[in-house]
This record gives C-alpha cells, sequence and structure tokens, in this order.
C-alpha cells in the first residue's frame, strides 16, 4: 500500500546578505528541525522534504526525499546578489504539480503540502514575484508560512502571500534555531490533523518569532 506523504518544501534566501553567521545559523537550525522530525513516528512515515534555496539562482538542493532518507546538504551563500523569491515560489509551484500524488481509484493521494520561507530582504524580481501569489494561493498548500528575517526584511509584502507571517529580529543561531524548533512543531500537528481540509492551526511561536498582525 502507498503510504500518504506529507511533502513539506522549505524556500531559503541565501543571497550575500546571508554570508557568514546568518547561513551557518541556517545550517544548525535545519540540522535540529531533522533530529526532531525524525524522533516523531508520525512524521517519519509520512514527512517527506524539499529544500529549496534562492539567491540570484534558484536551486532545489534538495528533491522530495522521505524523512529517513535526508541527506542535508551544506547550504552557501554567493558573495553578493539579488533574492530571486518570485522565481522561487514559480520553482515549488511547478515542483508541487509535477510531484504530488493526487487521489485516485487505485490509491490515496498526498495530504495537502506545506510551504515554509524564510527571507531577509526583499523580492528582487518584483514582477515575478507578485505573479506567484496567485500560483502559490491556488496550489491548494496546506500553509504557508512566511519568515521576515532580519532589519531588511519586508513582511508586508510577505503579506500578500500568505496570512501567515512571522518576523525575526535575531539573526543569529538562536534566533533561527528557535524559528526551525517552531517549523518542527508546526509540521509535527500537521502529521496529526492532515486528513484535514482546512488549513492546519498553526501553534503559538516562542517569544523569539513574532508573529506579523
Amino acid at each position: 500500500m502507498t503510504v500518504r506523504r506529507l511533502p513539506v518544501y522549505l524556500a531559503l534566501d541565501t543571497s550575500g546578505s546571508m554570508r557568514g553567521e546568518p547561513i551557518q545559523a541556517v545550517n544548525v537550525g535545519l540540522q535540529a528541525f531533522l533530529a526532531s522530525l525524525r524522533q516523531n513516528p508520525f512524521a517519519l512515515e509520512s514527512v517527506h522534504l524539499c529544500i529549496v534555496t534562492f539567491d540570484g539562482k534558484v536551486n532545489q538542493v534538495l528533491p522530495l526525499t522521505p524523512l529517513d532518507a535526508v541527506n542535508l546538504p551544506e547550504i552557501t551563500c554567493p558573495e553578493s546578489g539579488p533574492t530571486f523569491l518570485g522565481e522561487a515560489l514559480h520553482a515549488i509551484c511547478d515542483m508541487v504539480a509535477r510531484d504530488i500524488r493526487v487521489t485516485s481509484a487505485e490509491q490515496k493521494g498526498d495530504w495537502r503540502p506545506l510551504l515554509f520561507i524564510m527571507t531577509d530582504g526583499k523580492p528582487s524580481d518584483t514582477e515575478a514575484y507578485n505573479q506567484a501569489i496567485g500560483r502559490v494561493q491556488q496550489a491548494r498548500f496546506g500553509t504557508v508560512v512566511a519568515c521576515a528575517a532580519g532589519p531588511k526584511s519586508t513582511p508586508d509584502q510577505l503579506k500578500q502571500l500568505t496570512e501567515h507571517v512571522v518576523s525575526l529580529d535575531q539573526m543569529d543561531s538562536t534566533g533561527f534555531s528557535k524559528f526551525f524548533q517552531w517549523v518542527t512543531v508546526a509540521v509535527t500537528a500537521s502529521t496529526t490533523s492532515a486528513g484535514t481540509q482546512a488549513s492546519t492551526e498553526l501553534p503559538p511561536p516562542p517569544p523569539e518569532v513574532q508573529i506579523v498582525l
């Protein structure tokens, strides 16, 4: 019998401003995120993880992979470069259209995918970003969460994409680890409520992660 998957997509900003401590902190946070999820038997059975990075290019650094088979790549940044968030969102929508199994007479389809976005700036490709907003909203994600990290991020633009926007003041290992811990709890909650058609209720974030109203 085919196991119903819960696809989780992470879109991570790797533009030049993330170089140094911020991207090192993201790598540490990802390792903790993976380790925590693997301790949950429901997540281990159902979660499939995909990681997409975006700077001047969009890279799928981890294709949709079962949790127990994930070998995390080290996320790196160029010295400088733009933030092609719009292009990244278009690429993820293409992946969802290609990868997600739909319910048929022979099989039950995947659960509705989750999308978590982390960026420390504003989209350099504004037109592509504006076009991507509609595609993301039509892609039937169970939940879309965007994290605006640091003082140069633009939560208002992210609010056009999703109602679930959080901000992270400190781009250090504590801040990013708290964000990924919160994402872990959100994904774990989704494994127990995946059968519902409603959007996943997000858990309250830690003090380091502020909800943008």
